[in-house]
């Protein structure tokens, strides 16, 4: 069902647990045959089991036995909290078994007949964008109600996306799902360290925030896109992909510096449905105290444009922010992130716009004009 999503060292299930032919569930007065065991790790064990009376449930459903409270208590209630999301896995039935000195806490959930993301997609391989687009929509629906109940995933790897009946993505796996009390985040003390972003990975920051949702996000498009789950996508190698540049685009913010992410699912939901404007060249009349920066190849040595920019008045800066007021754009780079227009200076420039920070684009020749003034 799921793979182990936490750190090291987390106590695992009782060794020679005896095994149950059935579990009863005195919360609905239901009776699950366990049929074979298909998932097995830190989290306890995940049988393909027979409800009776079936009544309103499938014939087969999935019986996950932990036998860890805080984990189980997750699980229960954040499937009640997206019982009405159809892109969330759903759980049936949630209840305790006692056995002399050992408890199980049990879940009954859908049965995913394809098994997890990963295991689907190293029979079927890379799916096509418009495939891809229109599972993560589904999946980020999601995702944009937990962050508005300011809450966050924490585990969204290829290993907890379940695909289901008509080959249906939906989310599972809440064990360390959890609320944020401020906008600061929540400790990063559980989290699946092949998934989390490299600056939490590596202990340079302390607070998980929806943002690192959104990177994993990223990662799981990238992971359909070309049909492997064993690695985790560079932002370098995002121009690889085999998609559209505005798709390209949202991948890399996703990836890339945590401070430019988008900051929650409906951010990201926002970008995925409105492609970026494109930039158009505007016309400036002088640099005079204008702060300008330089992106693509220039017909002239960039430390010649620099020193000219200098003598003009302007201020020099590396890469665009907040305070740029000018962008001087040269010929683009074939190795661009996002095609022609898919530059990271450019794409920080329609990020910045997007808050409200205008940026006028002008040509090299314009440029040299001004300067020659």
């Amino acid at each position: 069902m799921t793979r182990p999503a936490t750190r090291a060292g987390r106590p695992h299930p009782p060794p020679a647990a005896r095994v149950l032919p059935s579990l009863y569930s005195s919360e609905t007065g239901r009776t699950y045959r366990l049929d074979r065991l298909i998932g097995k790790g830190g989290f306890g064990e995940v049988y393909l089991a027979t409800p009776t009376p079936a009544g309103s449930l499938p014939p087969r459903v999935c019986v996950k036995i932990s036998y860890r409270l805080t984990g189980w208590l997750r699980e229960a209630y954040f499937a009640e909290l997206l019982s009405r999301q159809a892109r969330a896995l759903p759980v049936f039935d949630r209840f305790v078994q006692i056995e002399s000195a050992l408890t199980r806490y049990c879940l009954v959930m859908e049965y995913a007949e394809h098994g997890d993301l990963g295991s689907w997609l190293g029979a079927r391989g890379g799916q096509p964008e418009k495939f891809v687009r229109q599972e993560i929509a589904a999946i980020l629906e999601t995702l944009d109600v937990l962050h508005r109940g300011q809450a966050m995933h924490r585990d969204l790897t290829p290993f907890n996306v379940f695909v289901c009946a008509n080959e249906c993505l939906k989310l599972g796996d809440f064990g360390i799902a959890t609320h944020q009390a401020s906008r600061r985040g929540v400790t990063a003390d559980a989290f699946n360290p092949l998934g989390a972003p490299t600056e939490i990975a590596w202990g340079k920051v302390r607070k998980w925030q929806q943002r690192d949702d959104v990177y994993q996000v990223g990662q799981l498009i990238a992971m359909l896109l070309r049909g492997d789950v064993h690695s985790p996508m560079r932002t370098r190698d995002v121009r690889r992909l085999p998609c559209s540049d505005h798709l390209k685009e949202v991948i890399h913010r996703c990836l890339g510096a945590r401070g430019k992410r988008y900051e929650s699912a409906g951010e990201m939901i926002e970008a995925l449905q409105h492609p970026p404007k494109q930039l158009h060249k505007g016309v400036v009349k002088s640099l005079k105290g204008r702060r300008v920066s330089f992106t693509g190849f220039l017909k002239r040595p960039r430390r010649d444009a620099i020193k000219a920019a200098t003598r003009s008045g302007a201020l020099v800066q590396r890469s665009p922010g907040p305070s740029t007021d000018i962008l001087v754009r040269g010929r683009p780079n074939a190795l661009q992130i996002a095609g022609k227009d898919g530059g990271l200076k450019l794409m920080e420039i329609r990020r910045l716009a997007g808050k409200g920070h205008r940026v006028t684009v002008i040509g090299e020749a314009q440029f040299w004009k001004l300067v020659a003034r």
